[in-house]
């Protein structure tokens, strides 16, 4: 069973910049794809980002790309999304998710992953 923890959301004003960080308990983190996902009211739970086990390979959602970047460190049992340029549309809880099956990163559906955190809620004002 793994847990995951999500930190570091907060009200940020448009233009800025936030770390989101989720760390796990597990003793397998390094095996397996990790992913963020945000939900905004009213809105399904969108793909934001995910990274291989290796943290080689890293997939980003188009309304994302060239702002954010997600990384992870193995040894910290961490993946990290770090927002910049940051839009009132960005808005949402961001969850971070594991994923067993696929340690490539390329899963995109929030259905293919195991695992999720709590959510850290992200405010962008205009």
């Amino acid at each position: 069973q793994e847990q995951l923890v999500e930190s570091g959301g907060g009200l940020v004003e448009a233009g800025g910049s936030l770390r989101l960080s989720c760390a796990a308990s597990g003793h397998t983190f390094a095996s397996y794809a990790m992913g963020w996902f945000r939900q905004a009211p009213e809105k399904k739970r969108a793909f934001v980002a995910a990274i291989s086990w290796s943290g080689g390979s890293t997939f980003y959602a188009e309304s994302v790309k060239g702002r954010f970047t997600i990384s992870r460190d193995n040894a910290k049992n961490s993946v990290y999304l770090q927002m910049n340029s940051l839009k009132p549309e960005d808005t949402a809880v961001y969850y971070c998710a594991a994923e067993l099956d696929n340690p490539w990163g390329t899963s995109y559906r929030s259905s293919e992953y195991d695992y999720w955190g709590q959510g850290t809620q992200v405010t962008v004002s205009s």
